[in-house]
């Protein structure tokens, strides 16, 4: 069948498609200009009520949400775009209980999830087997709401890390261990086993197997995308879309040879990140930041309308009680996870010990989402339909009790914490600088009045003598403050410097537009704008790599 006859076959259900995914992205357009303008809400929380909303609407929008879509389509830029942005650095400091939470931490809360299920709610009714399979699928957090927090209020860039990089991990750990429990991936023959390994071991053994054959598929592409095309191509567009092959490649070749995909991805993200990006020019780096940041905007977007589209709220009801006791394990698992194995990486490790409060956050802040939402849905291709169903609409629940519960109150908790306040001197030097640019601007409109004949002259010139005084006063009062801190100073001029350099870059396009430079030169002036930005991001890291975080903060 050709291209064209397949679409005349089709069109309708194409076209019905395309506007589907139309209308989704302008309400997430819409979603996200009422929450920063009108509405106190984290922005993920409000699409997953969008969707709720719309999923009163029967086929509203006939976009057909599978766990293909999810999982294949919106995860990988979801998890790469993560992944390229976490510092190798950063992350080998605390790799260890970064690797404890997501691996042991993933496997001890299945089988905790399994257990409480199965003897609240009846082994006949729920095999112990689709337990385990649904203490998988729920065990992996989904951390993009908490970053979004994290990253406004900020909070310790190590907190940060410690939740993201957990994430990036279980994810493929979760959906691993589920593959084991539903019979997806199969264990390793006891023929082709080392002598003597029970069924444990084998599953062990292919679990390993599973995991970091998607670990060396990552590595691998990641190498060569880094070290032969971004190192040798200089041309922006062709490296972004290398990087989007790359993304989206690891993924396939991984399950293509039945590995972790997800784990691919982080493995790709990651050496892309920190090797690629380090043998790119200044403007293929702003080209890729901005590019993934719209990927993963989109993406993020539809997870969490699709999300609040695909839960029936109507199922609820009767199913209350299997919901209350499916969020009750969770919560429980959560807990044993994170204040276990934190206990036991700080008596190991006391050096880089994990505070009490960062772990009250890793433990409220494990929010569920993408990645459970996509197991869930292939649920009935394991199972009875009976099971199935209840364990979906619990892994619904539990999703939606995580986001719009723990998702909403997890600024307070930080709050609590005091975990999310700035450096107290970094709020002074704004509070200050604040009060002078607001004397700064009543001066002008008071002069505006004058100059237009609005205020007499004698009222004009007392007012001014008072606003010239504050302004005198704010101003010493912020050289002072930048006199005791100088550090502060730095970041002042560093931000000017960027706000000079955007307004640079826009005026060189500006030009080029109006046809007064040619293609060439206005690249060339690109790149030189671009090469100092990149300066300058390199004196700051290297500035924030010797310092702490807050005052003091871990």
């Amino acid at each position: 069948m050709t291209i064209l006859n397949f679409l005349q076959d089709n069109g309708d259900q194409f076209i019905r498609t395309e506007l589907g995914f139309v209308f989704l992205l302008s309400l997430a357009a819409a979603v996200a200009i009422l929450v920063r303008r009108f509405v106190r809400l984290p922005y993920t929380v409000a699409l997953v009520i969008a969707g709720l909303v719309l999923s009163l609407l029967p086929d509203f929008i006939g976009v057909p949400i599978s766990s293909e879509l999810i999982l294949a389509i919106l995860v990988p830029p979801l998890i790469f775009e993560a992944s390229l942005n976490i510092g190798w650095s950063q992350l080998r400091r605390d790799l260890l209980p970064i690797l404890l939470l997501a691996v042991v931490g993933v496997a001890l809360s299945t089988f905790i999830v399994a257990e409480i299920v199965t003897i609240v709610l009846d082994e006949d009714a729920i095999p112990f087997s689709a337990a385990v399979a649904f203490g998988a699928l729920i065990s992996a957090t989904d951390p993009v709401a908490v970053i979004a927090f994290f990253r406004s209020l900020g909070v310790s860039k190590r907190l940060a890390l410690l939740v993201e990089g957990e994430s990036l991990l279980n994810d493929g750990v979760a959906i691993v261990i589920f593959g084991l429990a539903s019979g997806l991936i199969e264990t390793i023959p006891a023929g082709s086993a080392p002598a003597g390994l029970g069924p444990a071991p084998s599953a062990l053994l292919t679990f390993l197997q599973v995991s970091l054959g998607g670990l060396a598929i990552g590595v691998l592409m990641g190498y060569v995308v880094s070290q032969i095309v971004l190192r040798h191509v200089d041309d922006a567009l062709v490296e972004t879309a290398t990087t989007v092959a790359v993304a989206f490649g690891a993924y396939v070749a991984a399950e293509a040879f039945h590995l972790s995909g997800i784990l691919a991805v982080v493995a790709a993200g990651i050496f892309v990140g920190n090797i690629g990006t380090l043998n790119t020019s200044p403007t293929t780096k702003v080209t890729l930041d901005n590019f993934w940041e719209f990927m993963a905007f989109v993406a993020n977007s539809l997870v969490f309308l699709f999300i609040g589209l695909r839960i029936d709220l109507g199922q609820f009801r009767p199913n209350l009680f299997p919901i209350f006791i499916a969020v009750l394990a969770v919560l429980f698992s959560r807990a044993v996870v994170v204040y276990l194995l934190g206990w036991l990486h700080n008596r190991f490790s006391p050096r880089n010990l994990i505070p009490l409060p960062f772990r009250h956050v890793m433990f409220w802040g494990g929010l569920r989402g993408a990645i459970s939402l996509a197991l869930a849905l292939t649920l009935f291709e394991f199972f009875p339909p009976p099971v199935a169903q209840e364990l979906q609409l619990m892994t619904f629940g539990v999703v939606l009790f995580t986001l719009l519960v723990q998702g909403t109150t997890l600024s307070r908790l930080l709050q609590r914490l005091k975990l999310d306040r700035r450096p107290g001197r970094l709020l002074e030097q704004q509070r200050r600088q604040g009060l002078l640019f607001a004397s700064q601007a009543g001066k002008r409109e008071l002069d505006r009045l004058y100059e237009e004949g609005i205020l007499a002259g004698n009222v004009w010139q007392a007012m001014a003598r008072v606003y010239d005084q504050e302004i005198d006063h704010y101003n010493l009062s912020l050289r002072d403050h930048l006199l005791d801190y100088p550090e502060l100073e730095l970041e002042m001029v560093v931000q000017a410097r960027e706000d000079t350099l955007r307004a640079e870059r826009t005026a060189i396009a500006e030009v080029f537009r109006r046809g007064l430079i040619s293609e060439e030169v206005y690249y060339d002036l690109l790149r030189e704008t671009d090469n100092r930005a990149a300066a300058l991001n390199l004196i700051m890291a290297r500035r924030n790599s010797t310092g702490s975080d807050g005052d003091g903060n871990l």
